[in-house]
């Protein structure tokens, strides 16, 4: 009912957008929406703080301050749609960032496209968020299809793994994401993985790391929540030293693992990601060292890549129009700290991730 309630109020406004223009006076901030998954889902907020700090150094928007509205999706179900809906109507917001969860970003999708207001993901990787041919919609961050062909293509193509175990739980991203691993695994690699359900071993991951090794097969792919995930490692490291471990870049959240926990996972985790190379990454890294006292994790990374892209969108349609600034967006290009960002026509990141092992200078 909710749902339903919500669309019919997006309707309703949507048929007024044509004469609505993003903004407010000339004198006003220009507002960027962010919507993160908890209150205490700090990662995004900082990261995009970074972004809209360093924008407000270099004089904003024609001498106007970029400001940041966050609101956390804590709550019943559709409480991500009212938050998205909030920032849109009573914030008066130019554009959303979100970090949250894929089913969550649906919802802000759904009311981002009826009100015409761009919407760029953080951090859901979910493919059918561009399936829809959503104009409004953008991703900085790698899809599930393009995290599964690049850990293929380094299983199978690179490391000359035939055998792959995977590793998953009962999560909806997860399940999404191995959706896209398994579908890639039979196109590129010609085979189907060995499949185990982590809460069929719940009471003994021992007992799942010893049937893995009795299989022979030659790596693990983790598709699990982060702090599942970081148990399993502990495991594997016990149980099945040597063997290759593969997860997707979800694994990293930072709000859900703490540094040292992430730092287990150095040198046997593999994961697809960009190219972090370059002085405005070392800039970066820097600057939120400084501010709060730790190095940034990925949310926060892709976060400021996002933020930083409707800032330069914005500053190149050169007005608080909406349409222009989304027609930016499909033309930007820069180098992030997370790599190359440039957008596709369904408004995926364009590029393939590389997979390599985690890295902690």
């Amino acid at each position: 009912m909710l749902r339903l309630c919500l669309s019919a109020f997006l309707l309703i406004a949507a048929g007024n957008m044509h004469a609505i223009k993003a903004g407010s006076p000339a004198n006003e901030p220009v507002r960027i929406g962010l919507l993160i998954q908890e209150k205490e889902s700090l990662a995004a907020r900082q990261g995009a703080e970074m972004a809209i700090s360093m924008a407000n150094k270099k004089g904003g928007f024609k001498g106007r301050p970029f400001q940041l509205f966050t609101k956390d999706m804590e709550g019943p179900w559709g409480t991500g749609s009212r938050m998205a809906v909030d920032l849109i109507w009573e914030d008066k917001v130019w554009a959303l960032i979100g970090s949250h969860d894929g089913r969550n970003a649906h919802l802000v999708e759904q009311a981002a496209t009826k009100s015409m207001v761009v919407f760029i993901s953080a951090w859901s990787s979910d493919p059918t968020l561009s399936q829809a041919f959503v104009p409004w919609f953008f991703n900085v961050v790698p899809n599930d299809r393009q995290q599964a062909d690049a850990l293929i293509n380094e299983i199978h193509n690179r490391q000359k793994i035939a055998t792959i175990a995977v590793i998953s739980d009962k999560n909806y991203d997860n399940g999404m994401a191995l959706k896209y691993f398994i579908q890639s695994s039979r196109s590129i690699a010609k085979a189907n993985p060995l499949q185990f359900q982590v809460e069929d071993y719940a009471a003994d991951l021992n007992k799942l790391a010893a049937q893995i090794k009795k299989t022979g097969a030659g790596c693990v792919v983790i598709f699990c929540t982060p702090s599942t995930s970081l148990k399993l490692v502990r495991v594997m490291k016990q149980k099945a030293a040597g063997l290759p471990l593969f997860g997707t870049l979800s694994i990293l959240n930072e709000n859900e693992l703490k540094e040292p926990e992430i730092k287990e996972c150095a040198d046997v985790f593999w994961v697809p990601h960009g190219v972090y190379t370059g002085a405005g990454n070392q800039m970066f890294r820097n600057a939120y060292f400084k501010k709060y006292g730790k190095m940034p994790g990925l949310v926060a990374s892709y976060a400021f890549d996002a933020t930083s892209a409707l800032v330069e969108a914005i500053k190149t349609a050169g007005v608080s129009d909406r349409e222009k600034i989304q027609e930016a967006l499909y033309k930007i290009r820069f180098d992030g700290v997370t790599g190359m960002v440039q957008f596709d026509e369904k408004g995926n990141r364009t590029g393939k991730p590389i997979v390599s092992t985690i890295r902690f200078n």
